[in-house]
């Protein structure tokens, strides 16, 4: 038997798809009834729970094993950072006392120590509290997710789209598909298989990359326009993030841009590429 949290979500609803072919069966946690209702059938069986529930999540983990953890992103329009810390914090106090013999946690890349500086600081106190929970713990720290691209869809269709980055920098990214399968393969290895590990795509991209992938699948030039430092935080709050949200994500921002993109040399590798994903995700939108 294996826990999957957030599983209908972009990571979780792969990890609970490959789970599907190694003949276990599956407790897939989401937040919903009627989403849990949907993902029930054959191997997999659904549960609404409240993930600030540490009582309620404590008993589900005590049916299985092992468990896939993931802190489930908060809305924009809240205090994200607060809200994701509390949950992070439930999590770990579940695992406390579970009897789960390993789990295996999602983090980021440029996971790190501070303070409201999104998931940077979110992913890295929770990997923290997992660890200290006692329970064998792997970790995969993601690269930039395709996902972030998906919203540069819409704005590219009008003929150019704006970022923080810099068009030249050159970073690692990966798809929800390939850190399904990498979580998998390490939720279901042996209890030694533990530690700290990183996944990305099969190569790395800058933004003039993601502008060139656009015009070529939107069929026209697509131009990349820089967002300033000073202006970081604006084009959040344009977009509905409130005002805590907009700073927690602007500091996670700024922090990238000074630390640089993380570079593992040994990172495990997924297939997808980016202009897979981008195709996909113009499919989905309607084409």
């Amino acid at each position: 038997m294996y826990i999957v949290l957030a599983a209908t979500g972009h990571i979780g609803s792969c990890v609970v798809e490959n789970l599907k072919s190694t003949g276990n069966n599956i407790i897939a946690v989401t937040h919903d009834a009627d989403k849990a209702r949907s993902v029930t059938g054959g191997p997999v069986k659904g549960a609404a729970i409240n993930l600030e529930d540490a009582d309620a999540l404590r008993d589900v983990f005590r049916k299985s094993k092992r468990a896939f953890l993931l802190v489930p992103q908060a809305p924009p329009t809240s205090d994200t950072n607060t809200e994701e810390m509390n949950t992070a914090k439930s999590i770990a106090d579940a695992v406390k006392g579970s009897g789960l013999e390993k789990v295996l946690v999602v983090s980021t890349y440029g996971a790190q120590k501070g303070d409201a500086i999104g998931d940077l600081s979110v992913l890295w106190e929770f990997e923290r509290l997992i660890k200290a929970t006692g329970v064998p713990l792997a970790v995969n720290r993601g690269a930039y997710y395709y996902t972030n691209i998906d919203m540069l869809i819409e704005p590219a269709r009008q003929g150019e789209f704006h970022t923080p980055f810099p068009e030249d920098l050159v970073m690692p990214m990966v798809s929800p598909i390939d850190l399904g399968k990498a979580a998998t393969a390490r939720l279901t290895s042996s209890v030694e298989d533990v530690g700290v590990r990183y996944v990305e795509g099969p190569r790395r991209y800058s933004f003039a990359d993601v502008a060139a992938i656009l015009s070529d699948v939107l069929g026209r030039h697509v131009y990349l326009k820089h967002v300033p430092r000073d202006g970081i935080k604006a084009s959040y709050l344009e977009q509905g993030f409130s005002d805590k949200a907009a700073q927690a994500f602007t500091n996670m921002m700024l922090a990238s841009l000074d630390r640089g993109p993380q570079l593992p040399d040994d990172p495990i590798r997924g297939e997808v590429t980016l202009e897979h994903h981008v195709k996909s995700a113009l499919a989905a939108m309607g084409g």
